[in-house]
């Protein structure tokens, strides 16, 4: 049986425009965008049917986007108001939410609770809460930060992030620093190993059998790290690993190495042991920015994946927990790759300063 004759549908050189405008750009939204190609294919002639074969979309929804566009041309193709509740919160309660979270705290409190603003402004907590979202506010958090105060801020950016980015041709770069104090901790009671619906389970007290500390060098280039334990982290112990350093390292290469501002980095033991070995150069981080060494990333993988939920019932089992971890990493070694350029970092160091420095703070 044949279908029931359908309405003509011609657009004209506008509305196709649109339409087409509507249907090939990525930012249309999609359902707009199937609607314009909807009526484009009816425009061709083709039957609803055709239309929905060729589109994968049912004939009723081929049949009502024709029948709105004939009613309301382009205007048809935009969604119908929805029914709901009609809105209760007004303008100037979702300003004053906003003006007294970023203006004002509560008598002896340090921040508002989503409660106590709720009561103070006369509406639901879960508003307030939907308001902060709106805005990106979380009055509940805080971030640290510090500023460097060395004078040559500047000059050792640029130095370690060009070792980064651009380093030396016949020469390994190494970021090198000591993780001291890690605790062998056993915990008081066994761990309750993780089942379908419960994480693992540790007791909060634990027995410490010692401490020990990593001396570690990461090399830029290739991830792999040179690992040295000792039970010390003096001038001389520095030294050592300085040796260690330098045994590994491929004879004939220039060594740059990355340190902190540590005064045994500086002792004058070190400064006659960099005298003997000409292809050794240290290379200082600013004050206060241990964030720019690359070795404190592998630090903080270690403290994740070997230390944190670590338990060992003895100094030795955590050294050779340590040494297997080393072991491990370099077998699968990659290295961390800098994007940030020296510039952009002193960049956004001088916006910071300039806002708290502003009138506001």
């Amino acid at each position: 049986m044949p279908g029931p004759r359908l309405d003509p549908l011609v657009l004209s050189e506008d509305e196709r425009k649109t339409l087409e405008g509507w249907a090939n750009r990525r930012r249309t939204a999609q359902g707009l965008a199937k609607r314009a190609r909807i009526v484009l294919e009816c425009a061709t002639g083709a039957s609803n049917a055709a239309v929905a074969r060729k589109l994968g979309v049912a004939r009723s929804t081929v049949n009502m986007w024709r029948a709105r566009f004939l009613a309301g041309r382009l205007d048809g193709l935009a969604d119908e108001p929805r029914p709901g509740v009609p809105r209760t919160i007004t303008d100037a309660q979702v300003e004053e939410v906003v003006v007294r979270t970023l203006e004002e705290v509560p008598e002896g409190a340090t921040h508002w609770s989503k409660r106590e603003l709720a009561a103070r402004v006369g509406i639901s907590p879960t508003s307030v809460l939907r308001i902060w979202r709106a805005f990106g506010l979380q009055p509940w958090r805080v971030e640290d930060f510090k500023i460097s105060t060395d004078p040559l801020l500047l000059d050792k950016i640029r130095d370690v992030v060009g070792l980064y980015l651009a380093p030396p041709a016949n020469a390994a770069v190494f970021a090198v620093d000591e993780k001291p104090q890690i605790q062998a901790l056993q915990r008081s009671a066994p761990v309750l190993p993780m089942v379908p619906g419960t994480p693992e389970r540790r007791s909060f007290d634990y027995v410490r059998h010692g401490t020990v500390d990593l001396f570690a060098a990461l090399n830029t280039a290739t991830g792999k790290v040179i690992g040295t334990l000792s039970a010390t982290h003096r001038a001389v112990d520095f030294r050592d690993f300085l040796d260690e350093i330098d045994r590994q390292s491929e004879p004939g290469l220039a060594v740059h190495v990355i340190c902190d501002n540590l005064a045994t980095h500086k002792a004058p033991v070190v400064h006659k042991w960099l005298v003997e070995h000409p292809r050794f150069q240290l290379h200082f981080t600013p004050t206060y920015s241990s964030w720019i060494n690359q070795v404190e990333r592998w630090f903080a993988e270690l403290e994740r994946r070997c230390l944190e939920r670590g338990t060992f019932c003895s100094l030795d089992e955590l050294k050779t927990a340590l040494e297997a971890w080393i072991d491990a990493w370099n077998r699968e070694a990659r290295p961390f790759h800098w994007t940030k350029t020296a510039d952009q970092i002193i960049d956004r160091i001088c916006r910071y300063c300039s806002r708290i420095s502003g009138p506001a703070h």
